[in-house]
């Protein structure tokens, strides 16, 4: 696709959009995301928040697809909870999620670890906010945030793996929302502003 096209790609909404078609476009053959990356990914988090002291009890996955972070965790932490959450009716169903959107969805359980990947990109602003504030509200420990900006788009995503119908956004505007609930680690992680373990000056990614 020519790259001047997909920059100006308009974002196509509604939950209807993730159907079986749309997984097995992205999570088919050579996915961005698959079992084996998830499981590093999940390795290094739940390692650095025992280095941090932080307790892991409790696990929400946002945009939980097809279970990987559920799959690892019953393996490696079998007797941490997990609950994923999905707008994606295919998802929910096939892979035994909560059928919800974030952006509405209530809640008075928290959670030590919550997980927002690919998620925040296909909301409008409105329902951006939403979900970022929830994320602050059930979130007692740590929150790993990953969502596509505008400056990842020359050199960072495979225009050929990604889906480029979302909206794009500054890593500023993402940033200021975040910052009400959460200090910001690095990485794609974020501490809760109400969770007590102390950090170092320089565990920060910036003063917050």
């Amino acid at each position: 696709m020519n790259r001047a096209r997909w920059l100006r790609l308009p974002c196509v909404t509604g939950p209807e959009r993730f159907d079986s078609a749309y997984y097995r476009r992205f999570y088919g053959r050579g996915p961005v995301h698959d079992r084996r990356r998830i499981g590093q990914l999940a390795t290094g988090i739940t390692s650095l928040m025992t280095w941090w002291r932080i307790p892991l009890r409790r696990v929400l996955d946002v945009g939980a697809g097809k279970g990987y972070w559920r799959e690892w965790l019953s393996t490696e932490l079998p007797n941490v909870g997990y609950h994923g959450l999905e707008v994606s009716e295919h998802a929910a169903v096939r892979y035994g999620h909560e059928l919800a959107d974030i952006a509405t969805w209530t809640t008075r359980r928290r959670f030590d670890l919550t997980i927002c990947q690919s998620v925040l990109q296909y909301l409008d602003d409105d329902g951006a906010r939403s979900a970022v504030a929830t994320l602050g509200q059930v979130t007692r420990g740590i929150a790993m945030l990953e969502v596509p900006t505008v400056a990842d788009r020359a050199d960072i995503i495979d225009p050929a793996r990604t889906d480029l119908d979302v909206h794009w956004r500054t890593g500023d505007w993402y940033r200021s929302l975040m910052d009400d609930a959460f200090v910001e680690i690095g990485a794609g992680l974020w501490l809760s502003r109400s969770c007590p373990v102390p950090f170092f000056e320089l565990e920060h990614s910036r003063t917050s």
